[in-house]
């Protein structure tokens, strides 16, 4: 059967990815609400293609709706090595310059490790911590000063949280 006839249009998960790889990720997507079977599809994919850094996106996010922050953390972690291995520049983030890669690529590793900072911002947000995850911000700002990424959503997740705890204390 043909994945359209299933889910009628195709989710968008990358650029250039092999026919195999992209059905077994839109399998994964049709088969969301079966985690067994999304699971088989998404580590198929892994798999096929481990250097695919659009198939860590599709798992991490899988994890992560799933509520497994840790997995989700991990693969998140690991699509940061990989995409700057593959770009050329440092995974160590806090390091990182406006002159260590262009950031304003559209398609690469670069777009691609920034959106992934970004997705660990939001866990160390869902984790509570706030120090870390306004730093992860704050590096996005520097490199993505355009905020090409929306990393917008999560500081403003973020102030939203930081002001609940303010007002928390001062009524204590």
């Amino acid at each position: 059967m043909n994945v359209h006839t299933l889910i009628h249009e195709e989710v968008h998960f990358g650029f250039g990815l092999a026919p195999a790889i992209n059905a077994s990720l839109q399998w994964a997507a049709v088969m969301v609400a079966s985690k067994k079977e999304a699971l088989k599809a998404l580590h198929e994919a892994k798999r096929s293609a481990p250097d695919q850094l659009e198939v860590l996106i599709a798992l991490y996010k899988f994890y992560f709706y799933q509520g497994e922050i840790e997995q989700a953390e991990d693969l998140v972690f690991q699509t940061l090595i990989k995409a700057s291995l593959q770009g050329g520049f440092s995974h160590k983030w806090e390091t990182l310059t406006t002159e260590c890669a262009d950031w304003n690529t559209i398609r690469g590793p670069e777009r691609i490790f920034l959106y992934s900072l970004k997705a660990l911002a939001f866990i160390r947000l869902r984790q509570e911590d706030l120090r870390n995850s306004a730093a992860i911000l704050d590096v996005l700002e520097r490199l993505d000063p355009n905020d090409q990424v929306g990393a917008d959503v999560i500081r403003s997740l973020y102030d939203a949280i930081q002001a609940e705890n303010e007002n928390e204390n001062e009524n204590e």
